[in-house]
């Protein structure tokens, strides 16, 4: 018989393991006691947050673990209180409600940033977005034109009068005059820098704006280092803050509020008493919004830290976040940006890295359910595409050149040509497999150079390391590269050689293609050629630069006329391919040229398509000529078309060096389909000069009467 005591110790135990299963069930389940409150009848009510978090992962208050316990609650006793442990969400957005963000860029490398901020925003957005960006003259230059090819706007104001030293430059502190920029009628905006990158939907941000009590017209996320305690280096000094004070990186604003508490004048007193004692700010805007803050702490509402994760040299953001589920944004913002160390610093670097090189095309997808007015343009393409036959053979030329690319002009910082009455500008195109040409180009020819380049979007960052890593290409800022986003089976040569064309700033411009090199001199020589010849005045005159190739890879250029004549009969050198595409450069004369001492006149030929130097706003090359064939011949015949002098300069020479034959032209000798739609473009193209030239084009049918090799 068992002890009376044992059935009461047993039911000690039971109870017991009851009470630990139920807390182990409560905590799996999210339980936490401050999502009870009590209701007026004495019931248990919830706070709205449904249920809490799986794990305390994050603090819902935005602060970053132990701080307060470290250096004391910075908001107690100011009236501002953060979240409870766990924080209702709010409800997102209605779905196609239009959320606005106003993005400062300025500067060339600005220009990149704000791409993969973009393409990290359109990526996991489900609402359509309005873009205010606000920018200076060389960034509103280049996003006119990317978000033309992109379907975004753009906007410029400036300010320049409190003295700086931010690394980011003057425009560091555009976001403090936002509430006086950004259209009256906008009343909340997030704001952003160029050098965040979004891990979730935007409208989970948004929605924090529902956090907002009257007074609160500011959101912010808490500074994750140590900076604004002043202890990180011996006699730092930084600008007042509330405690660790707060990164100004993602900013809710509302607008209205703000206009309604005076901030312009409550931004700038404190401002100007603060330089008083400090020469600038470190920190540029967000050195002045502390400062207003630490004055009138009311106005804040704090932000998760997830919603703005810094990963800057003193780092503690690892504190805020315990694994990848946590992040909504990543915010470089240390000047080594991705080269920044810190615990996880690899995760976040293969994160940025891999919108860096997504294709851009794949986020130009509408979204369902929330009609939107295209742009004209956009609304043309459609038509002009939903015409087009896809059982016709010729298909993919047709669709080809109808695609309309992403353009980033200047993708690299670039210092324009001082204004001169005859310069000259470079003008070429190329893709990827001949970036190899570029330095040796670039030694060739000292003058302005404006250059197309057809890559994708990973290949772009290719590009840019290649030029940061070459000597020779990073010491040159008179080179303007132009980067088209590849999209389509067929190489666009005509629409790369107009972008690059377009961009030209000189007055006159050599189109010439990335394979060529120049003689030593002939920049020099051409400048002075157009002066000579007078053609700044209604004198239209197509200047032709006599075309070499050399067979060999290893070649000994000529620094002279002199010395080209003598490779030439040496066979070392050839007139441009007189084996295969005689016709493309006979009307040149070389025989002729050999001997000439001044410039002359040739007539234009059936094929003729010589390298020429032409004013800049010369016809542009036709976009119809996609691949391999003709591209360069109907350039020529639309210069002739409109009576352009065809002048032979006899000291000028350019050389083709071997290379590999591009995919294109592998195409055309292997496929006679291909050659037909050639031969139905140049029909085609011939049919559009009648209409525009009449009887004058009928000289042009030569060029069509037999197929040729077409260069």
């Amino acid at each position: 018989m068992l002890p009376r005591g044992r059935p009461r110790a047993l039911g000690a135990a039971a109870l017991l393991l009851l009470l630990l299963l139920l807390l182990i069930g409560f905590f799996l389940l999210g339980w936490d006691p401050e999502c009870e409150r009590l209701e007026p009848d004495g019931r248990a009510g919830d706070l709205g947050c449904s249920r809490c978090p799986l794990t305390p992962r994050v603090p819902s208050d935005g602060r970053l673990r132990g701080a307060s316990a470290l250096h004391g609650d910075p908001l107690a006793g100011h009236g501002v209180h953060n979240h409870s442990a766990c924080n209702p969400q709010p409800p997102l957005p209605p779905k196609c409600e239009l959320l606005h963000v106003a993005i400062v860029c300025a500067g060339y490398n600005s220009s990149r940033e704000v791409i993969t901020l973009v393409k990290s925003m359109l990526f996991y957005r489900r609402n359509p977005l309005h873009l205010h960006l606000v920018t200076d003259t060389v960034a509103r230059n280049i996003l006119e034109t990317l978000f033309r090819t992109w379907m975004v706007p753009a906007l410029g104001p400036q300010i320049s009068w409190i003295p700086n030293k931010h690394y980011s430059g003057l425009y560091g502190l555009m976001k403090l005059v936002l509430p006086g920029v950004l259209p009256p009628g906008l009343t909340r905006v997030i704001v952003l820098d160029t050098d965040v990158t979004f891990a979730s939907d935007i409208a989970e941000l948004w929605a924090l704006f529902a956090h907002f009590s009257d007074k609160q017209v500011i959101g912010l996320v808490e500074n994750q280092s140590d900076w604004y305690l002043g202890n990180l280096w011996k006699n730092h000094r930084p600008w007042p803050a509330l405690g660790r004070g707060f990164n100004t990186g993602v900013i809710l604003l509302l607008l209205d509020q703000l206009r309604q508490v005076g901030w312009e004048q409550m931004w700038k007193l404190t401002a100007r008493r603060e330089l008083l004692t400090l020469t600038a700010t470190s920190l540029a805007d967000q050195d002045i919004f502390n400062a207003v803050i630490k004055e009138r702490p009311e106005l804040l509402q704090p932000l998760p830290c997830v919603w703005n994760l810094q990963l800057s040299d003193h780092t503690l953001a690892e504190r805020c976040y315990s694994e990848a589920a946590d992040l909504k944004v990543i915010h470089w913002n240390s000047p080594k940006k991705v080269r920044v160390k810190n615990k996880h610093a690899e995760f976040f670097r293969n994160f940025y890295l891999t919108f860096l090189g997504y294709d851009g095309n794949l986020l130009r997808r509408e979204l369902f359910g929330c009609p939107s007015q295209p742009p004209p343009e956009a609304e043309q393409l459609q038509r002009a595409l939903a015409q087009l036959d896809e059982e016709d053979a010729c298909f993919e030329f047709r669709q080809q050149r109808l695609t309309v690319h992403r353009v980033h002009i200047t993708f690299l910082p670039h210092k324009p040509p001082p204004p001169r009455p005859h310069d000259v500008t470079l003008v070429a195109q190329l893709s990827m497999d001949r970036l190899q040409m570029l330095e040796a180009l670039c030694r060739h020819w000292p003058g302005p150079m404006s250059l197309a380049l057809y890559l994708t979007d990973a290949e772009a960052q290719q590009f840019l390391h290649f030029v940061e890593a070459s000597p020779v290409l990073s010491a040159r800022q008179d080179v303007a590269y132009h980067v088209v986003y590849r999209e389509g089976p067929l190489y666009p040569v005509n629409q790369l050689r107009n972008v690059a064309l377009a961009q030209a700033l000189t007055p006159y411009v050599f189109l010439s293609d990335i394979d060529f090199l120049p003689a030593y001199s002939l920049y020099d020589y051409l400048r002075a050629s157009i002066e000579q010849l007078e053609l700044g005045g209604r004198r239209k005159a197509a200047l032709v630069v006599p075309a070499f190739e050399t067979l060999r890879y290893r070649f000994s250029f000529p620094s002279s006329k002199a010395e080209l004549l003598a490779l030439l009969d040496a066979g070392s050198l050839y007139t441009f391919r007189y084996h295969e595409w005689p016709q493309g450069h006979a009307p040149t004369d070389y025989a002729r040229w050999r001997e000439a001492q001044a410039p002359y006149r040739v007539q234009w030929a059936a094929d003729y398509e010589p390298y020429v130097v032409v004013p800049r706003d010369c016809p542009r090359y036709d976009p119809r000529f996609v691949g391999f064939g003709w591209n360069k011949v109907a350039h020529i015949v639309e210069l002739d078309a409109q009576e352009f002098e065809l002048l032979v300069l006899p000291e000028a020479f350019t050389i083709h060096l071997p290379h590999a034959p591009s995919l294109d032209i592998s195409r055309f000798r292997s496929s006679s389909a291909y050659r037909d739609c050639l031969q139905a473009l140049k029909e085609e193209f011939h049919q559009d000069l009648s209409r525009r030239y009449g009887a004058a084009a009928l000289k042009y049918l030569t060029a069509l009467q037999q197929p040729r090799s077409p260069a």
